[in-house]
């Protein structure tokens, strides 16, 4: 019996679309390391619900990554137990992207509170922090052209002066640029990253979670495919 007509379309539509699956697991396991490296490296978030949603990317990532090989095989050899087992898997992957659009969405509305607590703690070690987190906080500074959380007050505790900064708060960074030029504008910048960091992580959220939602909705198409792809087999058909 042959897989004729639109079945056997389908079959190829069912492996091309998991190539298409394969490639988009690659992608998420990617950007939830980079979330990840960023929430903690760059931004330095500590906030442990912070973790949630690039974890899920990756773990979710992974599972596609080996599913929509699973599926590949399935699809190529007309295999109605492995197709549908396919179908089943890419369901409740799809459940818990859904679920990590929401949790994510549901953290960016946490943001304010989670970046003023972890700027602050980073303020409060940084004299006492490694080299190596000294030079992120200074990249911080310079990269979003910002000082302190919400002003370059915070660095207050910086010298015993009191008037002291950072160096890479300064609008021209240069060595002891800023001993006593705390409040100086026309030396260190005003503005605290606070506002500065907390758009950049809702703008980055807001793309991972319209890619969630696509690749979910790709995923959909996936499940159709099979499930057309199942009934064909089912039906008796010879496969090519």
């Amino acid at each position: 019996m042959a897989v004729e007509g639109g079945i056997k379309c389908v079959k190829f539509l069912l492996f091309f679309f998991n190539f298409i699956f394969w490639l988009c697991g690659l992608a998420l396991i990617v950007v939830g390391i980079l979330v990840q490296v960023a929430l903690h490296n760059t931004f330095m978030i500590r906030d442990a619900t912070a973790s949630g949603v690039p974890i899920v990317l990756i773990g979710v990532g992974v599972v596609i990554f080996f599913i929509a090989f699973f599926g590949c095989c399935g699809a190529w050899k007309e295999n109605y137990c492995m197709v549908t087992t396919f179908a089943i898997l890419l369901s409740l992957i799809i459940i818990v992207e859904i679920a990590a659009a929401i949790a994510g969405y549901v953290f960016r509305n946490k943001i304010s509170t989670v970046v003023q607590d972890s700027l602050t703690e980073t303020i409060n070690n940084y004299k006492n922090g490694t080299a190596e987190f000294k030079e992120t906080v200074d990249k911080l500074q310079e990269d979003l052209k910002c000082c302190g959380v919400n002003s370059s007050s915070d660095w207050k505790s910086f010298k015993p002066d009191g008037k002291s900064v950072p160096d890479s708060c300064c609008l021209n960074v240069t060595k002891d640029c800023g001993i006593g030029a705390m409040t100086d504008a026309a030396k260190v910048y005003q503005k605290g990253c606070h506002d500065a960091v907390e758009a950049l992580l809702k703008k980055n959220i807001q793309w991972v979670i319209v890619a969630a939602l696509v690749i979910a909705f790709l995923q959909i198409m996936g499940i159709v495919f099979a499930c057309l792809l199942m009934r064909g087999i089912r039906s008796g058909y010879e496969v090519m």
